[in-house]
């Protein structure tokens, strides 16, 4: 890779995968990061990834040779974290022929299953679940009973969750039943949120697989399969999330 100027230091630690830029300012201002063996807690610091010695907590940073960005079906019981202390299983047992350090973009709770980005692209990652961005996310859910066509329609305006009303949603019942199957779109990424938006109706989730993520679709994917994502869909995401291209990605 080319000789890199020097950037942020924020910057710096969110391209790394160590956390988002609003995350690693905290890091910076606790007097989590040094720079050549200096702790800085300076927000405007500059540095050179590639020149200077750069740790969070001790642990020197380095950014990806190359970027990495797949497509998994997250399995149903499984966390979406990097490790649990619990040893629990997590997505990180279905990608560890990966040789890059990558992790996985958003989360999907435990429950629950489907697609589910994974990268060693930190802005990517921050871009995309940043609510700014506002991309959709689209879900399948089976649920204990029809809701009623009011219902129906605060459900899509939005409804109040632990003081805060979501924002709009996209809903259209696909299988009518006694467990019905709704279709379910959104742009937040609140935690559990469609279970919590059906439980305010008095409706409990059975089954929930996110099967979009904007406009990529979990497609023939099976249960803890992965694919890369192609050039153009790499392209496609970060012209979206207003990032420049980037070169030198693995890709399908």
């Amino acid at each position: 890779m080319p000789a890199m100027a020097e950037e942020r230091l924020q910057k710096i630690l969110a391209r790394a995968g160590i956390a988002s830029r609003r995350k690693a300012e905290e890091y910076i201002l606790a007097g989590r990061v040094t720079v050549n063996g200096q702790v800085v807690t300076r927000l405007g610091t500059k540095a050179d990834p590639e020149r200077d010695d750069i740790r969070v907590d001790g642990r020197r940073i380095k950014l990806p040779s190359r970027y990495v960005y797949l497509a998994l079906y997250k399995p149903r019981n499984c966390l979406t974290t990097v490790r649990d202390p619990l040893g629990r299983p997590t997505v990180m047992d279905f990608v560890r022929d990966i040789k890059e350090r990558i992790f996985p973009v958003g989360r999907l709770d435990y429950h629950s299953e489907g697609l589910l980005l994974m990268t060693n692209d930190g802005d990517f990652a921050a871009r995309l679940i940043s609510p700014s961005t506002k991309i959709e996310r689209t879900y399948l859910v089976k649920v204990n009973g029809l809701l009623t066509p009011e219902q129906e329609e605060e459900f899509r305006r939005g409804v109040p969750l632990f003081g805060r009303r979501t924002g709009p949603a996209k809903l259209r019942l696909v299988r009518r039943a006694r467990n019905p199957w709704y279709e379910v779109t959104i742009t937040e990424t609140r935690q559990n949120q469609i279970r919590l938006m059906f439980l305010h109706f008095g409706r409990l989730v059975e089954k929930l697989r996110r099967v979009r993520i904007g406009f990529l679709s979990l497609g023939k994917l099976k249960p803890g399969q992965y694919r890369f994502l192609t050039p153009a869909e790499v392209e496609r995401f970060r012209k979206l999330l207003g990032l420049t291209p980037v070169a030198g990605a693995r890709s399908a």
